[in-house]
């Protein structure tokens, strides 16, 4: 029979103390909605617009991310690359990056007189202050956790059983879709809904390149920030619903994308 193993009090201690920190910013929040107006409030301030938005941009993110992330970790992982540490900090910069800087070398790049912008507005693609470029925003802040979960899982994956796929005739698509793919899945699941949580938060790329503009680029993170100056508890009310939405998420997909 196995003895439970006890904690050590000084571990005890500080987790207490490390919950603590997190909950009670979010218990604040909930003892200072005003509840009594809450549909009001959140029907007047556009939150469930900004809500619908921010669904649509960071499930476009998500998969952007984990769609991109994947080859960029295959190559950091499995390749012979020269440079690959230079690559490495390169994909990794945007999570060290204020986000607003991110959001102006976007506007640089992809901008009506950027780099890439002058050639997307010759055929008519405009990115800056719409959804669109709500979405690009939000993946390159975002698209570092999926490179980095899905690195982190080519590293551990077992390539004898790849190998042994291959020795018995599979071709290199058939180990990767087969083989590779379902080994992979927890830790692509886990980048997936670290990079929707980070892609739902963001703010500072996102008010950058794509704006603030209600029903077009307001995401639930920016009415929180326009709503804060003039309705305080239309603003509390915002944040839990994004807490609430994160939660939801985040409970209902734990066992399967953290377990294998």
């Amino acid at each position: 029979m196995a003895v439970p193993r006890r904690t050590p009090l000084p571990v005890a201690v500080l987790a207490a103390i490390g919950a603590a920190f997190v909950a009670l910013p979010l218990m604040a929040l909930v003892v200072r909605a005003p509840w009594s107006t809450a549909g009001h409030e959140l029907s007047s301030s556009g939150a469930w617009t900004a809500l619908r938005l921010s669904i649509v941009v960071s499930a476009c993110a998500a998969g952007l991310a984990v769609t991109f992330g994947l080859p960029l970790a295959w190559v950091l992982a499995r390749s012979e690359l020269p440079g690959r540490a230079v690559l490495r900090a390169l994909v990794l910069l945007p999570l060290v990056l204020p986000p607003v800087v991110g959001g102006i070398g976007l506007l640089a790049a992809l901008g009506r007189n950027g780099i890439a912008g002058r050639l997307l507005s010759a055929v008519g693609i405009q990115l800056p202050f719409t959804a669109a470029g709500a979405v690009v925003a939000t993946t390159f802040v975002s698209m570092p956790l999926a490179v980095l979960a899905a690195e982190a899982g080519l590293r551990s994956l077992d390539v004898r059983l790849e190998h042994a796929a291959a020795a018995m005739g599979a071709s290199r698509w058939y180990v990767f879709r087969r083989v590779t793919l379902p080994m992979l899945r927890p830790q692509l699941g886990a980048g997936l809904v670290l990079v929707w949580a980070r892609a739902l938060g963001e703010f500072g790329a996102t008010i950058t390149f794509a704006g603030n503009l209600a029903g077009r680029t307001q995401t639930l993170p920016l009415a929180v920030y326009q709503t804060r100056v003039t309705d305080p508890g239309g603003a509390v009310l915002i944040s839990l619903l994004l807490v609430a939405l994160s939660l939801i998420v985040l409970v209902a997909l734990r066992e399967r994308l953290f377990t294998r």
